[in-house]
């Protein structure tokens, strides 16, 4: 139900499985169940119960009165949450389905599409990719297309960058396919 990864000193991830998770939670709203996920995985995460989730005015989450850094992700049955003591972290977890096809040319740029050439699971690694980006800019600011770049990717380990008029930051970027999931998740500003 629960799995946690621990990615470096630092850096670690919990990925709770949604619908095991609410089988004995019937009378929860699914946003109840998320919240309640949420909360934990990050018990787990932070080997406590003593915090508090909020979340900013622009819709980034934090833990109230700490320094670690989160980051956090949902898509149908799972539920993934990164922790980052150090720095700010992004994480998007993805349900690979085909509706992708669709919606490429709105997020990606000509170069991304020729390599990614209709292939789902690239187009879904494109899609989460800039979603971590996005939630490592944390600003609601900014265009997939022309502020957001993932390098090619033929490894699991790649790179993205955040390219603005005030400031261009590289991430690298990891990726795991979890049964029909594609998880990314940011490991540090290069």
């Amino acid at each position: 139900m629960l799995s946690l990864k621990k990615i470096n000193k630092n850096c670690t991830i919990g990925i709770l499985d949604l619908k095991i998770f609410s089988l004995n939670k019937i009378n929860l709203t699914r946003r109840e169940i998320e919240k309640t996920g949420a909360k934990m995985i990050l018990e787990h995460l932070l080997n406590s119960k003593e915090f508090e989730l909020l979340y900013s005015p622009e819709n980034k989450p934090y833990l109230k009165n700490r320094t670690e850094h989160i980051s956090i992700s949902h898509s149908y049955d799972k539920l993934a949450i990164i922790i980052n003591k150090k720095a700010i972290c992004g994480i998007d977890i993805e349900l690979i389905r085909n509706k992708v096809l669709k919606i490429k040319h709105k997020y990606l740029n000509e170069h991304e599409i020729e390599f990614a050439n209709n292939d789902v699971e690239k187009l879904i690694t494109y899609w989460s990719s800039k979603e971590t980006l996005f939630k490592l800019y944390s600003l609601k600011n900014i265009d997939f297309i022309n502020n957001l770049f993932v390098e090619d990717f033929l490894k699991n380990t790649f790179y993205g960058r955040i390219e603005t008029s005030e400031k261009k930051i590289k991430y690298i970027l990891k990726r795991e396919k979890i049964d029909n999931y594609i998880l990314v998740y940011s490991i540090n500003e290069v």
